[in-house]
């Protein structure tokens, strides 16, 4: 960690050194990429900067101690060992959480998706109540929420829904969501009451902005069609409905909630631009297969993340582990201490990284 950190800092005195340049000011395009890069680590400089001063004065008290015959002196000099080996932990504690990767899609808005998996009308109903969940959840912190696209069951539920929530930090608190939730519970169709096993998926992706992926529009196949389900005035009667497929990649995106075309052709883009800039950070990462289709997996009984059993009134994610028995709460959008619980889990596994 420490020659990361002397690196580091190296970096920040080369780089106060080119945004001191003339030349360089002078090219405002890598001025600011130097600006950009500067910022970006000087808080880590000026507490690695912190922490070398402490363990300058910690090295002076052991000396001290170890030379002076003066009783009095020595004393003083072990409180200071004591109080600046406190602060060295820390400090210490603080350079490996600074020094943590940090996600450039952390601030972004999220578009979340749901689908049933496994477990038929019962899957679908589940699917519901999840998207409904997060749409509490949203609400309550104050963001902004706009359905783009619904396709309901036959019984009341969903076979798959996306929604954008729009808010700071939104994909930040979201993005552990991703992935196979799993419920036991029973139906109100089964009379013998039997508990059941659904599953529904869920996928968080990032906005992106316009230049961060780009589009030829010769790759589009677009195909309006009369929108499905319930809707408003003129929603069932005009081909209002947009599929777009990028045929390159074969993703296809529908949009059928808004009630223009010209709308749901906005959001059908919207995502299409977030699954394709999945799958490039899949490609920069070397992932096998697709972020999104690791994200939700197969949707089968056996993968799952989370999962909500409803007679003992408990949620258990799988991951962390951790067992909460407030799933009333929970399923009216109260999720943030299994959040907060599960990216604590994964900022762990980030810092075992880091002590290797």
């Amino acid at each position: 960690m420490f020659d990361k950190l002397e690196f580091i800092e190296k970096q920040y005195q080369d780089l106060n050194k080119k945004i001191s340049d003339p030349k360089i000011i002078n090219n405002q395009v890598k001025f600011q990429a130097y600006i950009k890069e500067h910022t970006a680590i000087r808080s880590i400089v000026e507490k690695f900067r912190e922490y070398k001063k402490i363990k300058e004065a910690v090295t002076e008290a052991k000396e001290i101690l170890s030379e002076s015959s003066d009783k009095e002196f020595k004393a003083l000099a072990k409180m200071e060992l004591d109080e600046n080996n406190e602060k060295l932990e820390v400090i210490e504690e603080a350079l490996k959480m600074l020094l943590l990767p940090k996600d450039p899609n952390d601030d972004k808005n999220v578009i979340l998706e749901v689908r049933a998996g496994a477990g038929g009308d019962e899957a679908g109903l589940f699917a519901s109540e999840l998207l409904k969940l997060y749409i509490k959840y949203a609400e309550k912190i104050g963001w902004g929420i706009e359905m783009m696209n619904t396709r309901l069951s036959s019984v009341g539920g969903i076979k798959e829904a996306s929604v954008m929530i729009e808010g700071k930090g939104a994909y930040s608190r979201l993005k552990y969501e991703s992935g196979t939730h799993r419920v036991q519970r029973v139906p109100d169709t089964e009379s013998s009451g039997r508990i059941h096993t659904s599953t529904a998926t869920v996928a968080v992706l990032p906005e992106v902005d316009d230049v961060e992926i780009d589009i030829d529009t010769n790759d589009l196949r677009i195909d309006t069609y009369r929108s499905s389900g319930n809707g408003g005035q003129s929603v069932n009667t005009t081909d209002s409905a947009v599929r777009i497929t990028h045929e390159p990649t074969g993703l296809v995106v529908s949009c059928q909630d808004g009630k223009s075309q010209h709308k749901n052709k906005d959001q059908a883009m919207r995502v299409l631009k977030a699954r394709l800039y999945e799958l490039k950070l899949s490609e920069q990462n070397k992932e096998i297969e697709e972020e999104r289709r690791s994200q939700v997996g197969s949707g089968d009984r056996s993968a799952k993340i989370r999962t909500y059993n409803f007679p003992q009134g408990r949620i258990t994610d799988h991951r962390v582990p951790v067992t909460m028995h407030n799933l009333d709460a929970f399923m009216d959008g109260d999720i943030d201490n299994m959040i907060d619980n599960v990216a604590t889990y994964y900022q762990a596994e980030d810092l075992k990284k880091i002590n290797k």
